[in-house]
């Protein structure tokens, strides 16, 4: 069995992976500083897979915790999920996001080198791309992030290429996702961020609840269909098996030692798409308002995912009824988010 250490494993996107992870069966060891997140996940985990995880809690920008946790352990990967993730948040914080994103990578690549441990799967993000020149958006897209969070997220993937360059035996696949969305369909594990949401499902979903009165919908101007932006979400178990996906394909012979793919669905929709699917598919009006565009968002952008499908042999094939539902059911089964 193959022991792999999840950085930011009980977060959305993290427990959604060892779920999936565990029940391919792998062992996972998570690390998590629970700033944003539960260590009551770990239940939930088991539930679903069967198995507990171990969760240490800890920060990977923290070097003792990462060496005694390298020695106390023998790894075969890992799974980087562990950072900040607001594109607002970062523009007027961006110090904090340089640090815990890039400072924590770099530490902990450090403490993998030291331990031998050389392969790694990173969470990164489309916000890579900026604003682009067209979608789909391919890999050979340039990197262009309009906010620090982009940036670090650039940074990390330099790093990381920079590393494999210089050292044959890295093996690293840099999974450039789009826009997570959705919840495991049992409705025990799902999205929900401390404070006032950033992104736009949870923030619909505490609407629908009362948790919230009224969603504000950012920017009602941009040259799109309706005005209003346009993504590519993602299903988080769509994502949670992209992952498993990469994994296996860093553990193939003839694998790349660096793999760079987009995680998305190939697929563009508005934020009101969104907010009418959810309200048809749940019987939920979401009261709504507009309000002025966030500094560092995009207009419009959906992925190019063809790549990922060819090389990993993995496709998103999950509805946005899908995520809508799920999400949707999650929250009726956690009102206030409290999983303990």
């Amino acid at each position: 069995m193959q022991k792999i250490l999840i950085t930011g494993g009980t977060g959305f996107i993290g427990s959604h992976t060892v779920v999936e992870l565990v029940s391919a069966g792998y062992e996972c060891i998570i690390l998590d500083s629970l700033v944003n997140s539960h260590a009551a996940v770990v239940g939930r985990i088991a539930t679903l897979s069967g198995k507990t995880p171990l969760l240490i809690e800890g920060d990977v920008r923290d070097a003792a915790c990462l060496d005694a946790l390298f020695a106390a352990h023998t790894f075969s990967a890992v799974i980087h999920f562990a950072g900040l993730k607001a594109v607002g948040e970062s523009v007027r914080e961006p110090l904090r996001y340089y640090d815990n994103n890039v400072n924590g990578t770099t530490t902990l690549l450090a403490a993998m080198a030291k331990a031998g441990v050389k392969t790694i799967v990173f969470s990164s993000s489309a916000t890579v791309y900026g604003e682009p020149d067209f979608s789909p958006i391919p890999e050979s897209a340039p990197f262009r992030p309009a906010s620090p969070y982009g940036k670090s997220k650039a940074m990390v993937e330099s790093i990381l290429t920079d590393l494999v360059a210089s050292d044959s035996a890295w093996r690293v696949a840099l999974l450039r996702y789009f826009n997570p969305v959705g919840a495991h369909s049992s409705g025990m594990m799902g999205e929900d961020p401390a404070g006032i949401p950033n992104n736009l499902m949870p923030f619909v979903c505490q609407v629908a609840s009362g948790r919230l009165k009224t969603l504000r919908i950012f920017g009602n101007d941009y040259p799109t269909a309706d005005g209003t932006g346009e993504r590519d979400y993602i299903h988080v178990m769509d994502l949670a098996e992209g992952h498993l996906a990469a994994l296996r394909y860093l553990a193939r012979t003839d694998a790349s030692p660096l793999m760079i793919a987009n995680l998305g669905t190939s697929r563009g929709h508005s934020v009101l798409d969104v907010v009418n699917t959810f309200s048809r598919i749940n019987g939920m009006p979401i009261p709504h308002q507009f309000v002025a565009r966030r500094p560092g968002d995009v207009p419009a952008y959906w992925a190019d995912a063809t790549y990922a499908e060819r090389t990993l042999g993995w496709k998103a094939t999950r509805s946005l009824e899908d995520m809508c539902r799920d999400s949707w059911n999650w929250q009726k089964q956690n009102p206030t988010g409290d999983i303990g």
